[in-house]
Parts: structure tokens; sequence; C-alpha cells
């Protein structure tokens, strides 16, 4: 399954903040043996949001979006995913009641009688999605997600994305199989025995160098036994230590 990932934010791009959520995904979607394909970071532009979208439903398998879902002037994301699918926002009734609740909630309201009058607050702009897609509650925030065909869209506040990727993680998986490795040798002695693997086995291997001597190695296949090989006749030419 090859998934890309795609987050939206002006204050990515600007350095305000690190992209934890690309990071944290594609950390997720490897262990489940998925294959990340690509991650684009991309500002909150209605149009280019959903250009990339449109582009990617046809490329990969699964796409997953974070950041830019919300009732906020710069929130646009739910918007541009409508756009990419030809439909319109619409608010379903159950992911209403879930934000109304927890808006009152966080103001020490009764959920059960509070209203939106009430509460003085926008909770359709905060509800509202696209037309025909599955609404993803949110569990830790007030956003809700969704997935839209093979797009799942996720809140861009860290935790809140984590708990909604949770309740679909599921729904990510795949083939590819991974063995990580060790040594102190440097990368530029290893040249040979890497390209001998590759030619080998059909496996990809990664090498990352560090700068305190413990070089990571990364082999990855789909077949668990020739993983396993690739690394065994790996370790007969270059001072492999076990994955900690």
């Amino acid at each position: 399954m090859e998934v890309a990932i795609l987050t939206v934010g002006d204050e990515v791009l600007a350095g305000d903040i690190a992209n934890a959520n690309a990071q944290w995904l594609a950390t997720r979607l490897t262990d489940s043996g998925a294959t990340v394909d690509r991650i684009l970071t991309i500002p909150d532009d209605r149009e280019r949001i959903a250009a990339t979208v449109s582009e990617w439903t046809t490329a990969v398998d699964a796409a997953i979006v974070t950041g830019g879902l919300g009732g906020t002037h710069d929130d646009v994301t739910a918007d541009a995913l409508a756009d990419a699918f030809g439909r319109e926002l619409v608010v379903d009734e159950s992911v209403r009641r879930d934000v109304l609740e927890t808006v009152a909630d966080y103001r020490g309201l009764d959920p059960e009688t509070v209203t939106a009058d009430e509460l003085e607050f926008d909770v359709d702009a905060w509800a509202a999605l696209p037309e025909g897609s599955r609404p993803v509650v949110n569990p830790e925030g007030l956003c809700p997600g969704c997935v839209l065909e093979n797009v799942y869209a996720f809140p861009g506040v860290p935790a809140e994305m984590q708990a909604l990727y949770e309740r679909v993680a599921a729904e990510f998986s795949g083939d590819a199989v991974s063995r990580v490795a060790y040594t102190p040798q440097p990368e530029g002695s290893m040249a040979a025995a890497i390209d001998g693997v590759r030619e080998r086995f059909d496996v990809t291997i990664g090498s990352y160098p560090d700068t305190e001597r413990r070089n990571r190695l990364k082999v990855t296949g789909t077949d668990p036994e020739t993983v396993d090989r690739a690394l065994e006749w790996l370790a007969e030419r270059v001072d492999l230590a076990a994955e900690e």
C-alpha cells in the first residue's frame, strides 16, 4: 500500500513549528507495512491543496492530509477537499452535536441543554465536512476529521491528529518489512557491500551516518526471509551490531 502525506500550514513552512506530524505518520505507516511514497508541505492555499489532492487520488493508494481543518479564516482544507471531489460542504448532525458538546464542556456548560446561540460560537463552521465523506469524530479536541474516498483528513494539532489516525489505523497496511542494524564503519567503506546487497536481493537498503560512529543500516523488502538473508549476507562483509 502506497501512501502520500500532505501537511498544510503556513506556520510549518515558516519554521514556526516542526513538521512532527509527517514524521509520526511516516513511522506509523512504515510500521504497519505500508510504503510512504511522498511527503509534501504546502501553505494554507485552497487551490493548491485541491490540486494536490486531485493529483494524488490516482497516484497512490491513500493520501493523508493534516492541518487546515476548522472554522478560522485560514482553515481552508475542508473547502479544498470539497473542491477536489466536486462536493459541497455539509454538516452531519452527529458531528455538529460533538462539536457543540466539546465547546460546552470546555466552557463549563451543560452539553445536554446548551444551544449554539447560547455559546455564541459558529458550530457549523467547525463541523462542516465535504458531502459524502465519512466523519471521524475528534476525541481530543474540537475539529473532526474525515475520509473521502482514499483521502484521510486530520487536524494539525499533533495529539488530535494521532488520536484520529488511531481510529482508522487498521485501514493502512502493506507487505513492507524492515530490519535495522548498526555499524561503526564509515559509510564510504561500505559502498561495495551495499551495492552487492542491492544486486543480489530484492530489497532496498538505506545508510544513515551518525557522528557518534554508530551508523544505521536499514534493509527493506516484501519477503521477511529475503530481508533476513540480505542482512546475513551484509553481516559477512560489514561489522554489524544487532538492532537495539
